[in-house]
């Protein structure tokens, strides 16, 4: 994690919001970037929580994941983290999510529950 947080903040020049032994949030611009640990990234024979997210409101999620079902996708996980998150693949595999939520509100909740091993910048 340390490698990979100084390349994003110190060579890409992203905003720090966050880091800790397993993960770290950065801003490109407007643009949030989590970076997870996840031991099974790469292993073809093994499941990995890398994947992208988009944020919807509120009111447009339930439509939202109904129009993302209709269209045959395959959900690959369930939602474990704060706000309403739909995780699915795109037709080529690559993993997504439409999520209700931002990354003040990631902020509050992580602050509230993983304590003092994440070392916050904002």
């Amino acid at each position: 994690m340390d490698e990979s947080f100084g390349f994003y903040a110190d060579v890409l020049g992203l905003k720090r919001i966050q880091k800790s032994s397993s993960s770290a949030y950065l801003l490109a611009g407007d643009t949030w970037i989590a970076l997870t640990e996840d031991q099974n990234a790469r292993n073809e024979h093994l499941l990995e929580y890398t994947h992208i997210a988009f944020t919807v409101t509120q009111q447009d999620f339930e439509a939202m994941r109904k129009r993302i079902i209709k269209a045959g996708v395959k959900e690959w996980q369930d939602n474990w983290t704060e706000g309403a998150s739909f995780y699915f693949v795109d037709p080529n595999g690559h993993k997504l999510e439409i999520h209700v939520s931002d990354l003040e509100a990631r902020i509050e909740s992580g602050k509230r529950e993983w304590g003092d091993n994440v070392r916050w910048f904002v």
